[in-house]
């Protein structure tokens, strides 16, 4: 698999963890969209897309990744 394509977008709000947004595609077949950049103790670090979905007063998170053909 090769990476074809990264967008990153920066957040400019200096009091926030949030430092960012990427896009990656990979084999200009499969995106994934809202990667988080966030600030750690130490370090930057990634956090995966999730999907917060509530069904019967539960709420789950679900990671979610498409193809782009």
């Amino acid at each position: 698999m090769k990476v074809t394509s990264v967008t990153v977008k920066k957040i400019e709000n200096n009091e926030s963890k949030l430092k960012g947004y990427a896009t990656v595609v990979l084999d200009d077949c499969l995106a994934i969209h809202d990667i988080k950049v966030v600030e750690g103790k130490d370090k930057l670090f990634l956090a995966m897309p999730s999907k917060k979905v509530s069904v019967n007063d539960e709420t789950k998170y679900y990671d979610y990744v498409h193809p782009t053909v």
